[in-house]
C-alpha cells in the first residue's frame, strides 16, 4: 500500500426534493450569484422556472451564463468569469452535467485574476483564491460534483487537458436523483460507462490495497447491476439514485486510498478523440478501453483477470475478461469501436498526431509513439 492522504472538502446533499435547502447554503456566501448552465435542457427539464425564481424571490441578484458546451472551452470559461467579475460575484451555482460544473471549477479561479482560465492548465499561474461555487449535477457520469478535477478544450492550440487543486473542489452540491430523469437513454449510458472507466483508472493504478480494490469491485458491480435495469425504465427513481451515488463515489478519492496515482491513460486517449470528433465523453471511453487493455494485456494481464473475475464472479482469463467488459458496454448501448460513430475520413493519422501533440500518456503504463499506433488500430 502507498502512502495516502485524504481530503475530501465538499458537502454532499443527497436525496429527494434536497434542493430545499439551496437557498440559505447559497446565502452563507452572499447574495451576488453567478449562474452557469448549459444549452437547454435545464430549462426543457422544468429545473430552471423551478430553481429562479426561488432565488429571486427571496432576494438573491442573478447574472446568467448560458451555453456550456458538452465537451467544454475554455473560450466559455473566460467569457462567464468576466462576466462575474464585472458584476462581483459572491458565488458561483453551477447547474449540469460535469462539462457545466468542471467550468465553473475554472471559472471561480479565473474571477479573481486578470489573465484567462488557461493560464491555470498550462502552468503559468497557479491559483491562490477562488469565489466559492455550488453545484447541481443533472448528470450522473463524471463525479464533478465531489472532486477537484476539471477538463477543458483549447481548439486553438489543439489541447483537451485537466487541471485541479485544494481550491477548485464544491463548496457543496445538491444531487437530487429525480434531476436526472429527463436524461436521454444514450447519455444515461455514457454516464454509467463514465463512472465504470472512472473505476477501472483507479483499478490500474500503483498501489496494492486490497480494501481499496473491494471499494472499486463494489462500485462497479452496483452500476452492472442497475445501469441495464435503468436503461430499461429510464423514469425509475431508485436505480437513478443507485447509479448516481455509484457516479459520485468512483471519483471522490476513495479509489485512490493506497495508491500513489491512477493511470489515465484511458482517458488521456479519449479526451483525443473528442476533441477532434466531438465524441461524446462516456463514449469515447468505452471506445479505447478494451483496446486499450488488449494492448497492455502482455503487461498486466493478471490484474486484467483479476478484474474480470471480481466483476463476474468467475475464474477469467484477461481474454476473457475483456471480452466480458466489451460486451456489457455494447449491452448498455455504449460503442467500442470508433467506426461505429459514422465519423467520414480516414481518422489514424489526425488521432496519432493529437495524442503525439497532447502528449498522451497513463501514471502507471507508460505509452510512446508506438503504443498510439497500436492502440488507434485496435479501437479504429
Amino acid at each position: 500500500m502507498e502512502n495516502f492522504t485524504a481530503y475530501n472538502p465538499t458537502s454532499l446533499h443527497f436525496g429527494r426534493n434536497i434542493l430545499s435547502a439551496l437557498p440559505a447554503t447559497l446565502r452563507e456566501y452572499g447574495d451576488r450569484v453567478l449562474l452557469v448552465y448549459g444549452k437547454g435542457s435545464v430549462k426543457k427539464s422544468g429545473l430552471y422556472d423551478h430553481i429562479v425564481p426561488i432565488l429571486r424571490q427571496t432576494g438573491f441578484h442573478l447574472f446568467e451564463y448560458k451555453g456550456i458546451r458538452p465537451n467544454p472551452v475554455i473560450e466559455d470559461v473566460d467569457a462567464a468569469a468576466a462576466l462575474g467579475r464585472m458584476n462581483h460575484v459572491d458565488v458561483i451555482l453551477a447547474i449540469g452535467g460535469g462539462s457545466v460544473i468542471d467550468s465553473a471549477k475554472i471559472i471561480s479561479v479565473t474571477i479573481p485574476v486578470d489573465h484567462g482560465g488557461w493560464d491555470f492548465f498550462s502552468g503559468k499561474a497557479k491559483p491562490v483564491t477562488a469565489i466559492p461555487f455550488i453545484a447541481i449535477p443533472t448528470l450522473a457520469a463524471t463525479g464533478s460534483e465531489m472532486n477537484p478535477f476539471a477538463v477543458v478544450s483549447n481548439h486553438a492550440q489543439g489541447l483537451k487537458a485537466a487541471f485541479g487543486g485544494l481550491l477548485t473542489f464544491p463548496k457543496h452540491s445538491f444531487l437530487d436523483p429525480a434531476l436526472t430523469m429527463t436524461v436521454p437513454k444514450n447519455h444515461t449510458a455514457f454516464g454509467i460507462a463514465d463512472l465504470i472507466a472512472h473505476s477501472f483508472e483507479a483499478w490500474f493504478g500503483i498501489g496494492e490495497t486490497t480494501l481499496t480494490d473491494r471499494f472499486v469491485i463494489s462500485i462497479i458491480k452496483e452500476a452492472m447491476e442497475f445501469g441495464p435495469k435503468l436503461l430499461n425504465d429510464l423514469h425509475n427513481y431508485a436505480y437513478r439514485e443507485r447509479i448516481m451515488f455509484a457516479a459520485t463515489m468512483a471519483l471522490n478519492g476513495m479509489t485512490m486510498y493506497g495508491r500513489s496515482t491512477g493511470d489515465w491513460g484511458v482517458h488521456s486517449a479519449g479526451h483525443c478523440l473528442s476533441l477532434l470528433y466531438d465524441v461524446p465523453h462516456g463514449a469515447s471511453l468505452t471506445i479505447v478501453f478494451p483496446a486499450w487493455m488488449r494492448h497492455f494485456k502482455g503487461r498486466i494481464g493478471n490484474r486484467i483477470a483479476q478484474l474480470g473475475s471480481s466483476l463476474f464472479d468467475e475464474s477469467l482469463t484477461a481474454d476473457e475478461s475483456i471480452d466480458r467488459i466489451e460486451t456489457f458496454f455494447k449491452l448498455i448501448g455504449c460503442p467500442t469501436r470508433l467506426s461505429e460513430m459514422n465519423i467520414p475520413g480516414d481518422l489514424s493519422q489526425p488521432i496519432f498526431e493529437s495524442m503525439v501533440h497532447s502528449k498522451v500518456n497513463g501514471g502507471n503504463m507508460k505509452m510512446q509513439e508506438k503504443d498510439y499506433r497500436e492502440l488507434i488500430a485496435l479501437f479504429s
